[in-house]
């Protein structure tokens, strides 16, 4: 029972921390620039926000982006950032359906709990594996922007990705080191026959 619910808060947080990636990836406002020095962008009140996608100007009354399309003359960074939050995005996705079909509530005929334990680590392997690329790319970003032009702020699009990794680092560990053995996976769950009051006509479903 112990190894069932916390495989449901790891498969839990680790769906959100997905969302978060997505969120992370396909907006622009990782971090805010300033092209003159703080005080005077504030005076100004001109403000930059820099992304995997466009750069955008911020300004009263005034929101314009221009995307990031020529890639031959992107910075590294901003490919290799752009080329992990992809990775990260689509690792998710065999992850949550191979999570899906291993969760208390789903049955697949007559299925040994080996095989559902499998496919349980190979899911937390794959958060895992999308929470680093998200951490990384999150972290080189700001780091490399730093150096060619002045950051007042992180956006929430870096805070975002931040989250959300760490939430799939947790639910990936925690799906991936307190699943129980390939033994006893999915067979503490039971169900009463239909009709039936007595406790001894209690039965035991393999899912």
């Amino acid at each position: 029972m112990v190894a069932t619910c916390l495989h449901l808060v790891g498969f839990i947080s680790s769906f959100v921390g997905w969302i978060g990636v997505i969120v992370a990836t396909a907006t622009n406002e990782w971090v805010v620039t300033c092209g003159y020095t703080i005080t005077t962008c504030r005076k100004m009140d001109e403000l930059g926000s820099k992304g995997l996608w466009a750069d955008c100007v911020m300004a009263t009354g005034l929101y314009h982006c221009k995307p990031l399309v020529d890639i031959l003359i992107l910075p590294g960074y901003v490919q290799a950032c752009r080329a992990l939050m992809i990775a990260a995005t689509v690792l998710g996705l065999p992850a949550v359906f191979l999570l899906l079909t291993v969760l208390p509530c789903i049955r697949m005929g007559h299925e040994p709990g080996a095989a559902k334990y499998r496919r349980s680590q190979l899911g937390g392997i794959l958060l895992i594996l999308l929470a680093l690329c998200g951490i990384v790319a999150t972290i080189w970003f700001p780091v490399s922007a730093h150096r060619e032009t002045t950051i007042v702020s992180f956006g929430y699009s870096l805070y975002t990705g931040w989250i959300g990794s760490a939430l799939c680092l947790f639910g990936g560990s925690v799906i991936v080191c307190c699943s129980g053995d390939a033994q006893s996976f999915g067979e503490n769950r039971f169900y009463y026959a239909s009709g039936s009051s007595s406790p001894t006509h209690a039965k035991s479903a393999h899912v």
